[in-house]
């Protein structure tokens, strides 16, 4: 059923959004818009063609929705104007642009995730130099193990990607007394913390890192950016980080070294992913595994709804909409 937020004349068109949210449960929408739910199951709540706004479902039963539900309905929606993900990454989402209007635009959700991915980074970081895993194992078997762990205090970071992401993270590595943090993005520039350094210095930054991050996106720049050569530049002993995507970094190239036992690794991404049963990196030594949780956490909802309520009304009043990142042709 769809649920009418507009102040106009029910007999006057107004344009459609499906929203992934029941929109009775968002407080503060705009009025002019018809409203639709629809969060990837099920059967489409109302005729495709007919929306306007389509705000992608995020998750279905606890888990990411999947590339394949994300775009089913857009071949149909004849008439789109917005395509709007709740996913910082929209790799999975680009080679459905050719199916959509010419002048419709895709956005990401910059920002939304922020808060929730670089918590799991700095988790991933101190459980892995910590051995939280291996003091868990102890717990399940009733032992009590002792023994000297790596701390976070006085390690050189690398945070390759330094985006919106990759600056809260470096907000939350602040407190840990790193010795120093060294930023790779696409673009170099100067911040208020120091030096964001080009993608082509990272053979020079790698050798220096106790602990690297990944947080770029995942375009055909990115696919494989750490791959065998690079990681060798790494030092021994150093823990590879990844919340961004799986493929940035070369799986088989990674599995030698975390199977040599030179380097370390946590990973909330992995390619292929869903990780199979059976696969490698589930038992190589030194890696820490998670499913893709960066993202899902009681901070995205409040964040989404507040990215939603704001696109729906610059769509609305027909302004600029804030994170467009392609337009179709």
């Amino acid at each position: 059923m769809s649920a009418d937020h507009s102040g106009t004349h029910a007999s006057e068109p107004r344009p459609l959004a499906w929203l992934p949210f029941r929109p009775e449960e968002i407080e503060g929408l705009p009025e002019g818009l018809e409203y639709a739910h629809w969060d990837g199951a099920g059967e489409y709540p109302t005729d495709p063609a007919r929306v306007a706004f389509y705000g992608i479902p995020y998750e279905i039963d606890g888990a990411l929705a999947s590339a394949e539900v994300c775009t089913r309905p857009l071949p149909l929606m004849r008439g789109v104007r917005v395509v709007q993900a709740l996913t910082a990454g929209v790799d999975h989402l680009k080679s459905a642009l050719p199916l959509l209007p010419a002048g419709a635009v895709l956005c990401n959700a910059r920002g939304l995730h922020d808060a929730s991915t670089a918590e799991l980074a700095l988790t991933l970081i101190l459980a892995s130099l910590r051995d939280i895993p291996g003091f868990v194992r102890a717990q399940d078997a009733g032992e009590w193990r002792q023994g000297f762990r790596p701390a976070l205090a006085d390690k050189s970071v690398l945070i390759v990607g330094y985006g919106s992401i990759g600056s809260a993270i470096e907000d939350r590595l602040a407190p840990f007394e790193c010795a120093r943090v060294a930023r790779v993005a696409r673009s170099p520039r100067h911040t208020e913390r120091g030096p964001v350094h080009p993608v082509t210095a990272l053979p020079e930054l790698l050798p220096d890192a106790d602990v690297v991050i990944v947080v770029t996106p995942l375009t055909d720049e990115t696919r494989g950016l750490l791959d065998a050569g690079r990681l060798a530049r790494m030092k021994d002993g150093a823990l590879l980080v990844n919340v961004a995507r799986g493929a940035v970094v070369d799986t088989g190239a990674l599995l030698a070294e975390l199977e040599s036992g030179r380097l370390r690794a946590a990973l909330d991404v992995t390619d292929p992913e869903p990780l199979p049963p059976g696969h490698p990196l589930w038992s190589a030594p030194g890696v820490l595994v998670t499913p893709h949780v960066g993202g899902p956490s009681s901070a995205f909802r409040p964040r989404a709804e507040a990215l939603l309520r704001g696109q729906l009304a610059k769509f609305i009043l027909d302004e600029p909409l804030r994170n467009v990142v392609a337009t179709a042709i």
